[in-house]
């Protein structure tokens, strides 16, 4: 049913609305409950308690599941998807070695995020991209590098907007 939608921090909804990453508050819900309906799952449970929204996700029961049709495969996934960070570092890496600040302002930021140091080190620790310089990893000239394991997963899936 209709109800007020009040956003927890409204100078943060507002950009975020702005940008398209949300649409305006209170098409939420509705949405959530139309998809879940047509996808043949049961609906979620809302409670609304002093100022706090609790939401129950239940699974669907195993006789509403949609019967999977092997011959279908997933389309691929345009460009217009959010992509992760990780995608997206290794991405700037095809061309080359790069820097944390050329990283960074590949992903069109000014400065060098405390996010992009540590998806780098967990990239680094997945073995999908390896330093210039291994014996110094503060060093000012250290440089990251696609490693072939991370360039097979780019070219195995060039569609996919997060590591799995």
């Amino acid at each position: 049913e209709p109800h007020g939608s009040v956003p927890g921090n409204p100078l943060l909804a507002e950009p975020l609305y702005l940008l398209k990453y949300i649409e305006r508050m209170g098409t939420g819900t509705g949405d959530m409950i139309r998809l879940c309906r047509a996808a043949g799952l049961r609906e979620p449970e809302f409670a609304q308690r002093d100022g706090f929204v609790t939401t129950v996700w239940r699974e669907s029961r195993p006789e509403s599941r949609p019967e999977p049709r092997p011959e279908s495969r997933p389309e691929p996934q345009p460009e217009s998807q959010p992509v992760s960070l990780e995608i997206r570092v290794l991405r700037l890496l095809v061309s080359g070695a790069r820097s944390k600040a050329d990283l960074s302002r590949g992903l069109g930021n000014k400065e060098i995020s405390g996010q992009l140091n540590k998806v780098i080190r967990m990239l680094v620790a997945e073995q999908q991209v390896e330093p210039t310089i291994p014996d110094k990893p503060n060093s000012r000239l250290q440089r990251y590098r696609l490693t072939p394991q991370g360039e097979a997963y780019l070219k195995a899936n060039p569609y996919r907007t997060v590591l799995p």
